[in-house]
């Protein structure tokens, strides 16, 4: 089947949640009202994917679905958000930053298709929590194994940088996730500063008391977090499978794969 770029809604890519029903936001006020007027976690997914409450991020999205690299030139892009992806009721959650421009907004799968996510799910799966070592497209059989992934910011942001303002337009969409799936997590693995700030706003946006001084981001640093509704959710810091990270040895193989098994032994308990 032929897809434009960026992708239309209900047009058959594969695990696109939309149609060409789905309400669209076209700025902050209105990815609160339909974030929370979502209901069930599949039409949450459905209404990210198809935001345009951000102006500079949807034409950077949109311009490199279009212009491409010139390695997938002949593949379609999905060029939309991306919503959340894997377990509905997860034990394990991963919060990243943002989409990559040639990976998860060539995709439509957040980690997908880049260098961050090709450590990162192999790690995963080496420790039991992929079911496999690669994620190369939607579609392609990879399953998280109690888990399931976010990002803090749904659109690729040119030079990965998104602004505040941005930031804080995007964030009842995780809120709303969070707040859906939050029952059953036990452990989020928060990669790199980013992730593990987002975690902490959201979790205080929806009712939790976040401890202070406010928990300071590390690599294999833990916190407990008490969730709103009752009981814990231990919160673990990873550096970012970012290049820059993974090809100067800041962060390397058996450093990721201790977080992910301590993430695993903690989502078993």
């Amino acid at each position: 089947m032929q897809f434009t770029s960026p992708v239309t809604p209900g047009t058959g890519w594969p695990d696109d949640p939309a149609t060409p029903r789905t309400p669209v936001a076209q700025d902050a006020a209105e990815v609160r009202e339909l974030a929370a007027g979502a209901g069930a976690l599949l039409e949450l997914e459905a209404r990210v994917s198809v935001c345009r409450a951000c102006p500079r991020l949807v034409e950077w999205r949109e311009d490199v679905a279009v212009i491409k690299r010139r390695a997938f030139a002949d593949e379609p892009y999905w060029g939309r958000p991306i919503p959340g992806w894997g377990d509905p009721a997860p034990k394990l959650l991963v919060v990243g930053l943002a989409p990559a421009a040639h990976g998860g907004n060539r995709t439509g799968r957040i980690f997908t298709g880049d260098r961050s996510g090709d450590w990162l799910f192999a790690s995963m799966h080496r420790v039991g929590l992929a079911a496999q070592e690669t994620s190369m497209h939607a579609g392609d059989g990879q399953r998280l194994i109690g888990g399931r992934m976010v990002a803090a910011v749904r659109c690729a942001p040119p030079a990965n940088k998104p602004t505040t303002d941005e930031r804080d337009t995007c964030a009842p969409w995780l809120e709303e996730e969070f707040r859906q799936v939050l029952p059953s997590v036990r452990v989020i693995v928060a990669l790199g500063s980013y992730g593990w700030d987002a975690t902490l706003r959201t979790m205080a946006a929806s009712g939790a008391v976040v401890p202070r001084p406010r928990p300071k981001f590390g690599h294999a640093v833990e916190a407990t977090l008490p969730k709103p509704e009752g009981g814990t959710v231990q919160l673990l810091g990873c550096f970012h499978p970012s290049q820059q990270n993974t090809f100067t040895g800041r962060l390397t193989e058996p450093m990721l794969d201790a977080v992910m098994t301590r993430a695993k032994e903690v989502s078993d308990d």
